[in-house]
């Protein structure tokens, strides 16, 4: 198929067909070299991405920035909506109308749903979702199945546990779409009142095998996709500690020895330090696959 990612706003994997999921992966196994051996390349010299960020960002922000000028492209940005004149009251949509005169690709970070189709429908330039609220996160999920693709071989076959905050996780929301497309089996465990959206339960599970596990039992898992406790996203943030767990040394060897864990960042308790030096943790490969695959994302986007 054509490059199905061409001039293409991004906003979220519910209806990306597995052939473009794939497109991905194959154009960020070329560029995998920006990471290891630090190389740039001169594919888009003079062309500027915005990089709106209103709620604040370290991976994802810093992966889109290196990215373009690892392309050979140039940046705009803010990270903080307080130094810009959306503290006199400008709106989202005159922000993006000013912005889009300026660029060629603006990637957008909101805290509300539905602010980047809000951007992508003011802009006549791609607007591609860096997370908006509890909704989407379409590149994290990008890159998470390519880290799932470079560590496994494949995807068919695998039983993918996810864990944590299913409720307010835009990573989970945006990798459950994703993986519908491949004939895995999604296993997923939360507190009960963090379970994953209904809506999005339904929309999978015509497509996709999902078991959901009483207690948190990892011992059948491939790839174990842990989350944070989003405290943000509650009206209480006390209550958000009542629904803390940990993986820790003694969790990792319940599972299978060829298991991986993974984990979309921040963490905060979830996964224990002692974790970091055992051959399943994949999470800080993960973090730094954000840069390939944003480049095959900033590559096809621009053209």
């Amino acid at each position: 198929m054509a490059d199905y990612w061409a001039g293409r706003d991004i906003l979220s994997t519910r209806d990306v067909p597995r052939e473009a999921i794939e497109q991905i992966w194959h154009k960020a196994k070329k560029y995998d070299d920006a990471v290891t051996h630090k190389k740039s390349y001169d594919k888009h010299s003079g062309k500027v991405l915005a990089s709106l960020f209103f709620e604040p960002s370290t991976r994802t922000q810093f992966s889109f920035q290196t990215a373009m000028q690892r392309l050979g492209g140039s940046i705009i940005a803010f990270s903080d909506a307080d130094t810009t004149s959306v503290s006199k009251g400008e709106t989202v949509y005159d922000t993006i109308r000013m912005v889009e005169s300026c660029a060629d690709v603006i990637v957008i970070r909101h805290s509300l749903e539905g602010a980047a189709r809000l951007a992508a429908d003011a802009a006549s330039i791609p607007v591609i979702n860096g997370g908006d609220g509890a909704n989407q996160h379409p590149t994290q999920a990008l890159l998470d199945t390519y880290t799932m693709f470079q560590k496994k071989g494949k995807l068919d076959g695998l039983t993918i546990s996810m864990i944590g905050d299913l409720k307010n996780g835009r990573t989970i929301h945006s990798l459950c779409y994703a993986l519908a497309n491949f004939d895995c089996t999604i296993e997923m465990w939360s507190p009960p009142q963090l379970k994953l959206p209904q809506i999005i339960l339904n929309d999978i599970s015509e497509k996709v095998k999902v078991v959901e596990l009483e207690s948190l039992d990892l011992s059948n898992s491939d790839v174990v996709y842990a989350t944070r406790i989003q405290k943000e996203r509650f009206d209480d943030p006390e209550e958000a500690e009542r629904y803390s767990y940990v993986i820790d040394a003694e969790s990792v060897r319940k599972m299978k020895d060829d298991a991986i864990i993974m984990h979309p960042f921040p963490r905060v308790d979830e996964i224990a330090t002692e974790v970091d030096s055992l051959p399943q943790a994949a999470y800080f490969a993960q973090e730094a696959n954000g840069i390939p695959v944003r480049m095959a994302i900033l590559d096809s986007v621009l053209g």
